[in-house]
């Protein structure tokens, strides 16, 4: 059972991870489990990955490895279930669950984990994912217009989509929409806050599904989202971009965050494509202004971001401004940030190791979060991290973003790595629930228990992120560009 803390983002008592403030997305918890403990480092060396990944130990139990398109229809499969998980009483808009009922965190759908998994449904191009994809872009917009304490644009973090008993006996009885017709916002954990990453991927969702569908509520439902960061978070302090946003008392949050910066140069410049308001573009400029500066040329990496405004935040630094930023602005003067993720955060995986929770005889390649989780020693419930554990969602983002790159090897290794993504499909996460009814064809959030270095961890558990990037990679989607 989680640790009793005080949250520092609503400053109450919350059974919950703690965050700080420079976390990948807004006061994002995915430990369900206890505040992790430090517990020293330990050295543990980076190793390139190669463009053929060694083939995995062991037998597979699965019916996807090595078949590709069986693998991507059993992930969208699982994208479904999660949309449908509760299916008596969200009958109309809804949100994914955002992790297996294994977790801990019951029904919290996360509205970054819901973003992706209307932008993966579409990938597929089937009309029944389109239609689910429509359901959960009608969760958002409702969310957004329904909200119970706010009117002005802004979207939770985490909202509850079905019924559990929380872990001091206090029931949450309802669905996605409760009985006086407000959203249900994820107040048992904490989930109340708004950052700007949580704000532009929705809009990214809202903007592919306008352009696919013609559907003008979704357009309007994004330009609201970017009228509220462009309101609430626009920074003038000597780094400029846009802040991290607001905490769930609604205090703004000073903190910049490279990678939300990424994904609002994405947002607005759609937004831009879509309205052809100069305003947007003003946007797009700020933004990029902000990442420019957080390049290390030395490195050939982006640096995190700034706790102030002022100073550069230098360690740890995380995969996804890697990955995201070729995908956002496709510049070649980054392109050599996926090479470093590639050799910086290779990770392999083995039963043998000491951490690892992988069955015997496995062993999985890919990247991990940052370059903190390779030394990492924390521990959640008690459970000691594996510096070495592969995170999932990740190897699904960089397999995307080499797909896009698209030079010399980088199919071949984007390839390779997908044949991980399948094989963890199959052989971990097996008997996972989603509102208490085994689920299958997810992919993990991580192939063993792992510490991003930003005070959260990653599990062995069935993810809709980790699921929708898988998808991406295996479908050649890039989910930050509108496809032509």
């Amino acid at each position: 059972m989680p640790d009793t803390t005080i949250d520092p983002v609503t400053n109450q008592s919350a059974r919950r991870h703690v965050l700080p403030p420079l976390s990948r997305r807004s006061f994002l918890v995915l430990t369900g489990a206890a505040a992790a403990v430090a517990a020293g480092a330990t050295s543990a060396a980076a190793r390139p990955l190669p463009a053929t990944i060694p083939a995995h130990g062991g037998p597979s139990h699965g019916h996807a490895h090595g078949n590709p398109n069986a693998a991507r229809r059993a992930a969208v499969d699982f994208l479904t279930a999660a949309t449908n998980a509760y299916p008596t009483l969200n009958t109309g808009p809804r949100l994914p669950q955002s992790y297996a009922d294994e977790l801990g965190l019951f029904s919290t759908a996360f509205v970054y984990d819901s973003a992706l998994a209307v932008i993966a449904l579409l990938a597929d191009g089937r009309r029944a994912a389109e239609q689910t994809a429509r359901a959960i872009g009608d969760g958002i917009v409702y969310a957004q217009e329904h909200d119970p304490g706010y009117s002005d644009g802004r979207l939770r973090q985490g909202y509850n989509v079905g019924p559990y008993t929380f872990y001091d006996g206090n029931p949450q009885p309802y669905g996605f929409i409760q009985p006086d017709g407000t959203a249900n916002i994820g107040w048992q954990f904490g989930f109340l806050g708004t950052a700007v990453g949580d704000m532009a991927w929705p809009g990214i969702a809202l903007l592919q599904l306008f352009s696919r569908t013609g559907d003008r509520r979704y357009l309007d439902a994004a330009v609201r989202i970017g009228t509220w960061i462009t309101t609430n978070t626009w920074s003038t302090q000597p780094l400029g971009g846009f802040s991290f946003g607001v905490n769930g008392s609604n205090v703004p949050v000073p903190n910049g965050s490279t990678e939300h910066n990424i994904d609002c140069v994405a947002f607005f410049t759609m937004l831009k494509q879509l309205t052809h308001d100069k305003k947007w573009g003003d946007a797009v400029a700020h933004a990029r202004a902000f990442v420019d500066l957080m390049w290390d040329p030395a490195t050939g990496s982006f640096w995190t971001g700034t706790n102030d405004g002022v100073e550069i935040n230098r360690f740890p630094v995380p995969l996804d401004t890697a990955t995201w930023s070729w995908l956002a602005l496709r510049d070649k003067k980054y392109a050599r940030s996926l090479d470093w993720a590639g050799s910086a955060l290779a990770t392999t995986d083995e039963a043998a190791q000491t951490n690892s929770q992988l069955p015997d005889g496995e062993t999985l390649s890919g990247v991990t979060f940052s370059t903190a989780s390779l030394t990492s020693t924390a521990q959640y419930n008690g459970i000691t991290v594996n510096p070495q554990g592969v995170w999932l969602e990740g190897t699904g983002q960089l397999a995307t973003a080499l797909r896009d790159r698209s030079r010399g090897r980088d199919r071949q290794s984007a390839e390779a790595l997908l044949v991980q993504a399948r094989h963890a499909q199959d052989v971990l996460g097996v008997g996972q629930h989603l509102g208490g009814v085994v689920v299958d064809g997810g992919v993990v959030a991580a192939s063993s228990l792992l510490d991003t270095g930003f005070g959260f961890g990653y599990f062995q558990v069935q993810h809709v992120g980790a699921t929708s990037w898988f998808v991406f990679g295996s479908t050649g989607t890039n989910p930050m560009r509108l496809r032509s």
